[in-house]
């Protein structure tokens, strides 16, 4: 079982390697193109996209992995996982248009570029693709998970590339990001529907907790673990965002475009433990006697890992700024580091997380998740005043210490 999780996890690794390389490249692309405060605008844009739409989606791929491990009750999870889907896409929709035409000016989003962020956002809407990933991960297809990944990165990559030369504006780097979401959810969508055919007539919300109470169950157990589930991985997904759009409120769209530059050469190791969580979490549902001894040996890779990461971030940040974004960006470099401790200790921490949601503790797993979050947000603007793009960085290093932590006290204590 740990072979296969760490095979999977390895596949996972070797697209996140290459997207990571990919992304310097266009992050190099986009900075110099679009300039800080452009750089800046463009961010909170996408960010603003990409928090509307971690907000109100569902982490359906765990529903599917959960349920979907008796072939007579796979369709019905696949179909309760579309469901949730659509309806994130329609409750995102309304609400990113009511934000964008009455939030006025507290929203760090100029107003000439509201009209190119609703856009944005509803593509991102559409390019929703927690249930194919979902499926690919019930029948072992990671490999093909990790190809599907890989063209976020390579479309991005030329369309950026395309956007520089041709346009270099905030519009075409949109546009380039979008056709970038489309063709990954379509390569997500096509893989998915070879390994299992879409029951298209067992779409729907009811089915899937009518069956769980049939198990033995209720109903009400499921959508407590959907809701577990998705409120942990929405916190994590979209308070990252929601810190770019506060830092951007607070301190104007250059330092949003200098903190995005040290979140993303910072993060790396986030997109590494989310990684490992999606590929020790089936694993972990498959033999729940082994997975405590499983996630320790797991664990212990991941924070040497994280912590050579660490290192190199501090040894190297200053020239890797200096060589991808350039030297306007070189504000970055303290953040930078901030957050790649973060990113190791959330490293770290992903196989506890994924322990304890696999014992059906969901609800408990995203209240360990939210109280530091919210701490952390409340504290932003503080921090902001006193430290500038070092502030939120501070922030969400505490916020993961203080979760990392309450997720090894509580995983001990369901032992």
């Amino acid at each position: 079982m740990i072979r296969r999780a760490l095979q999977n996890t390895g596949w996972l690794m070797g697209a996140r390697g290459i997207n990571a390389v990919l992304s310097l490249a266009y992050l190099a692309l986009a900075t110099r193109a679009l300039g800080v405060a452009g750089f800046g605008g463009f961010v909170l844009v996408v960010s603003f996209a990409q928090a509307i739409t971690g907000l109100a989606s569902f982490q359906t791929w765990q529903a599917v992995v959960r349920w979907g491990q008796r072939p007579e009750r796979a369709a019905d999870a696949i179909g309760f996982a579309i469901a949730l889907d659509l309806l994130s896409m329609a409750a995102g929709a309304v609400a990113a248009a009511a934000l964008l035409l009455l939030a006025g000016e507290w929203l760090p989003i100029a107003e000439g570029l509201r009209p190119a962020a609703l856009a944005f956002t509803l593509v991102s809407l559409l390019a929703i693709r927690s249930t194919p990933t979902g499926i690919l991960r019930l029948h072992d297809r990671y490999a093909q998970a990790a190809a599907a990944d890989s063209v976020t990165s390579l479309v991005r990559i030329a369309g950026a590339a395309l956007a520089a030369l041709l346009a270099p504006g905030i519009g075409a780097f949109l546009i380039a990001w979008a056709v970038a979401e489309l063709a990954t959810a379509g390569a997500y969508w096509w893989l998915a529907a070879r390994v299992q055919p879409i029951a298209w007539r067992r779409i729907g919300l009811s089915r899937l907790p009518r069956a769980a109470a049939r198990d033995g169950g209720a109903a009400a157990s499921a959508w407590r673990f959907v809701w577990g589930t998705s409120l942990s991985g929405t916190l994590l997904v979209a308070s990252r965002q929601i810190l770019v759009l506060l830092v951007g409120a607070l301190g104007g769209a250059a330092l949003a475009g200098i903190y995005r530059v040290a979140a993303q050469l910072g993060e790396g190791l986030l997109k590494l433990a989310q990684a490992l969580l999606r590929a020790t979490y089936p694993e972990l549902v498959r033999d729940p006697a082994a997975a405590r001894a499983m996630a320790a040996r797991i664990g212990r890779i991941a924070l040497a890992t994280g912590i050579a990461a660490t290192l190199l971030a501090a040894l190297a940040g200053r020239w890797l700024i200096a060589l991808i974004a350039g030297p306007d960006y070189l504000a970055a470099y303290g953040p930078m580091i901030l957050l790649s401790a973060a990113a190791a200790i959330e490293l770290a921490g992903a196989t506890l997380e994924a322990l304890l949601v696999s014992r059906g503790h969901a609800l408990g797993n995203m209240a360990l998740r939210a109280v530091p979050t919210m701490l952390a947000l409340a504290a932003l603007p503080l921090a902001i005043r006193q430290w500038g793009a070092m502030g939120p960085a501070a922030m969400v290093l505490g916020a993961s210490a203080a979760t990392v932590l309450g997720l090894l006290i509580a995983t001990r204590r369901t032992a």
